[in-house]
């Protein structure tokens, strides 16, 4: 009986060595498979990330090469004393804040419009994509003929229909500038918010909308109790991702104004560029980016934290 007992034991412990010994297998497997990944992630990512924070700390210029050594924090300070910074600054933050704001509102009524059984809708729902898959660049320049005083077919229209005494430069005026941007950012990509919540609410349980139906809920008050709730962790998501896109968004503001009319659309990632590209100063360039890479990063950690905290 006791040998039959030792026998026993002595089994279990070899099947939990190999069992033991499997997982370290496919754990070593999975490693070498992921190999090529991490490699490629640290060359193309970690590699000129540490890079940036490395010339934020020296002084460098592309086309004085005298201009070198390590700086310390003088880059940082030499961007924080900048006058144009907290301009720049303020203009991101409105950028961005009204940006995200008006793409998820525009992208949210856009939805509900195209989940109801309107006739045509898979028509609808092809053609609301068309803003996204275009490319930046090409409706920059679009956007800016049809905005533009002399030829613009919008200015023609606006002035036919009696909503402006005479054409108007949008794009040249500092108090409308940045706005007018703003609003073709929202137009591009309000899209990918329709299609993400769409797919959202097609999630959303029919059973409980004709339950509180039954109770006498109204549309209003359904929309807002049952759907709003389920659309919750794709609406932060989207939001988190579209803060960070939208604040590093170079391409748009380049485009249609190049930061102008006398820096009024100028945001920190077009005054990396001018660091960069204009003055010539490295450092500087570097420092802001890593100043800003620094926020993003904050931003997301803060979001990922605080998924894991209410999922706990």
């Amino acid at each position: 009986m006791a040998n039959a007992e030792f026998m026993a034991v002595r089994r279990k412990a070899v099947s939990r060595r190999q069992a033991t010994s499997r997982q370290i297998q496919l754990r070593r497997t999975a490693a070498l498979f992921l190999l090529p990944a991490a490699i490629f992630i640290l060359a193309l990512i970690a590699y000129p990330l540490g890079n940036v924070l490395w010339q934020s700390l020296n002084y460098g210029n592309l086309v004085d090469p005298a201009i070198q050594g390590y700086a310390g924090l003088e880059n940082y300070r030499t961007v924080l004393e900048d006058e144009e910074f907290l301009p720049a600054l303020w203009h991101t933050l409105s950028w961005t804040t009204l940006s995200v704001a008006g793409e998820y509102l525009l992208g949210l009524t856009a939805a509900v419009v195209l989940a109801q059984p309107i006739r045509g809708r898979a028509i609808f729902r092809g053609i609301i994509v068309v803003p996204w898959v275009i490319p930046i660049a090409i409706a920059g320049l679009n956007w800016m003929w049809l905005l533009n005083p002399d030829y613009g077919v919008l200015n023609a229209w606006m002035v036919r229909l009696g909503l402006l005494d005479h054409p108007r430069d949008w794009l040249g005026q500092i108090d409308t500038a940045l706005l007018t941007v703003t609003f073709v950012n929202i137009w591009r990509s309000f899209p990918f918010y329709t299609i993400s919540l769409l797919a959202a609410l097609q999630a959303v349980p029919a059973d409980l909308h004709e339950a509180a139906a039954m109770d006498g809920a109204g549309p209003i008050r359904r929309f807002w109790v049952i759907t709003m709730p389920h659309l919750k962790a794709v609406s932060l998501t989207l939001v988190v991702i579209h803060i960070i896109w939208t604040a590093i968004n170079f391409d748009f503001i380049w485009v249609m104004t190049e930061g102008g009319p006398l820096n009024a659309s100028q945001t920190l990632p077009v005054m990396i560029y001018k660091y960069a590209m204009q003055d010539y100063d490295i450092g500087a360039a570097c420092a802001l980016a890593s100043m800003s890479m620094g926020f993003m990063a904050s931003l997301f950690f803060v979001y990922f934290y605080g998924i894991r905290r209410a999922r706990a």
